[in-house]
């Protein structure tokens, strides 16, 4: 915990630069932000004593409603405690007046880290990660739609600038009002480090790529980005949307992760010229672990019940057990640079994960494989569409949930008790759709039957 008197004089620079009110953000299970804002004069206060939430928080869902995940209702919904931690603090562009960062949540009895807390979840993996001697660094690439309201469409939005065939453009041509270059520049002076970005396969859909540093980081970095994009969309009357498939005539949104390994000098674990394809053996049982792991792994990546409507033949979207060589049809791909660049590019991930969670999953597979010397198969090659050759992943979020629960090496790493407050959280969304009447169902059903 930070000294108050070393908070009583960063407040007092904010104030000289003009910044009035920090705001304290932390993820809930989704990677939803939630938070207070806080008048910069009580931020020594703060920092020392925490900022008090209901529990509920992390078993909340999307529209609102509590559920009895963790016993929070028959404890009473108590609180969690969370402390701002300044190391992440930065301003916000677009809120004059402005700062953030990102809280840790502890338990007011004992000051111990929830485990709900995806911010926890991730820390507890590095940490046992540390004893394989190497550093897990994270590339993430995120993409989203762009929506603008529309009175017709049954879900009151239709994807902006929706012409077909904008693959990969860039400028004016399936961007007519600007979006990429002006939420790029945006993102980049709130020092969220990102690189580039372009429009993706389906109208509306971008892609923007954030730089690759180490795990922890470069998930406090994608929360936010995924928190900055959707606020920026706000501000101009528009939603942005990491829905994993928020159209039934549109593509789905990924969430790819690329993954190197640094020894303590930062030479990068994953390279050994010579050998075959180039890979250590650190890297080839990394592979061997994502592998194993991957219907576990599917629970914590593909996290919804729309999730899955992402995948099938020709979605570009995996849904093998594979891995390949430079081969975007594989769900583990090995990008063609070697030597310090080397890494796996894990594409399973939609958009709609937490990126705390997601990451976390992605580090505890690796290590699982390091750790037991898990041994790859072949590489695919082709088209990977072929479920001749590998196996499936899960087409459900309920066949994904049970994998998780029953992958005890990765409870053991991610913790029995999240597991268990993520999985029933989970069931209780299943619960919910299959109890749902679609406007599919209507539509089918309702004339003829």
């Amino acid at each position: 915990m930070v000294g108050e008197q070393v908070t009583r004089e960063l407040a007092a620079r904010l104030g000289e630069d003009g910044i009035d009110v920090v705001r304290v953000v932390f993820p809930d299970l989704l990677g939803t932000d939630r938070g207070r804002d806080v008048l910069v004069e009580h931020l020594p206060a703060v920092t020392q004593r925490g900022l008090s939430f209901c529990r509920a928080v992390y078993s909340t869902t999307p529209g609102g409603k509590t559920t009895e995940n963790g016993g929070v209702l028959d404890a009473g919904l108590p609180d969690v405690i969370v402390v701002p931690d300044l190391d992440t603090l930065l301003p916000i562009p677009w809120e004059p007046g402005v700062a953030w960062c990102i809280g840790d949540a502890v338990s007011p009895a004992d000051e111990r880290p929830v485990d709900e807390s995806p911010r926890q979840v991730l820390r507890r993996a590095l940490e046992i990660f540390e004893t394989t001697g190497l550093t897990p660094v994270i590339g993430p690439e995120l993409e989203y739609f762009l929506c603008e309201p529309d009175e017709d469409r049954p879900n009151g939005w239709r994807p902006y600038c929706d012409e077909p065939g904008n693959v990969y453009a860039t400028g004016r041509r399936g961007d007519s009002d600007g979006h990429l270059l002006r939420t790029l520049r945006t993102l980049s002076s709130a020092g969220l480090q990102t690189t580039g970005g372009n429009h993706e396969y389906a109208g509306g859909q971008f892609e923007i790529n954030l730089v690759h540093s180490p795990a922890m980081d470069a998930a406090d970095r994608a929360f936010r980005f995924k928190t900055s994009v959707k606020e920026l969309a706000r501000r101009e009357g528009r939603l942005a949307t990491f829905m994993a498939k928020p159209f039934n005539d549109g593509g789905g949104s990924g969430f790819h992760l690329h993954l190197s390994c640094h020894e303590k000098d930062g030479r990068n674990a994953f390279q050994a010229a010579g050998t075959s394809h180039g890979l250590s053996d650190e890297a080839r049982w990394a592979i061997g672990g994502i592998l194993k792991h991957a219907p576990a792994l599917a629970a914590l990546l593909n996290p919804t019940v729309n999730s899955y409507k992402r995948f099938g033949p020709d979605s570009l979207a995996p849904w093998l057990i594979d891995w390949g060589l430079d081969n975007r049809s594989a769900m583990l791909r090995v990008p063609a640079e070697r030597g310090e660049t080397t890494r796996l590019e894990l594409r399973l991930g939609d958009a709609s994960a937490n990126p705390y969670l997601g990451i976390a999953g992605l580090i505890t597979a690796t290590y699982l494989g390091i750790r037991d010397r898990i041994e790859p198969p072949r590489p695919s090659a082709g088209y990977g569409y072929d479920p001749s050759k590998a196996p499936t992943l899960p087409a459900t979020l309920p066949d994904a949930l049970a994998y998780l629960e029953e992958d005890t090496a990765m409870v053991e790493v991610l913790g029995k008790d999240f597991v268990r407050s993520y999985v029933d959280f989970k069931w209780e969304e299943v619960a919910r759709f299959q109890r749902y009447v679609t406007d599919w169902e209507f539509a089918e059903y309702a004339y003829h039957l």
